[in-house]
């Protein structure tokens, strides 16, 4: 079984939530969650999060839109290349968290002992 950590992160890098997935599963279905409740004034993401609905959220918030999108999307959104340029910061967190070999190799047998997992392991990335 695999699992998919979908992580939102705050300007510094810093895990701020995160949602668990099925691996099976899009990575669109946690953004939901993850967004919700939150003020922010941009939201960068991969191609991934390239979705009509995703795209109109963040307009309707009044955040800007840093998402690189599929070559499939008919009309090209603008997105700015400096500001794109930190989404390395969520990339740099999951190589950290990659660190802690019981997260990288998913040890736990529960989702709920493998969120303790990443609880346990984001302040210690934090401290760093």
């Amino acid at each position: 079984m695999t699992t998919k950590i979908v992580a939102l992160t705050d300007a510094l890098g810093d895990l701020v939530r995160f949602v668990l997935l099925p691996g099976h599963r899009f990575d669109t279905i946690g953004v939901a969650p993850l967004i919700e409740g939150h003020e922010f004034g941009a939201l960068l993401g991969d191609k991934a999060y390239d979705s009509n609905w995703i795209v109109e959220d963040l307009n309707r918030r009044g955040a800007k839109v840093v998402i690189s999108q599929r070559p499939a999307r008919a009309l090209k959104l603008p997105v700015d290349a400096e500001v794109y340029k930190w989404r390395h910061l969520i990339e740099n967190f999951f190589c950290k968290l990659k660190e802690f070999k019981r997260v990288a190799m998913r040890a736990c047998k529960t989702d709920h002992s493998f969120s303790a997992m990443i609880y346990l392991a984001a302040p210690i990335i934090n401290s760093r």
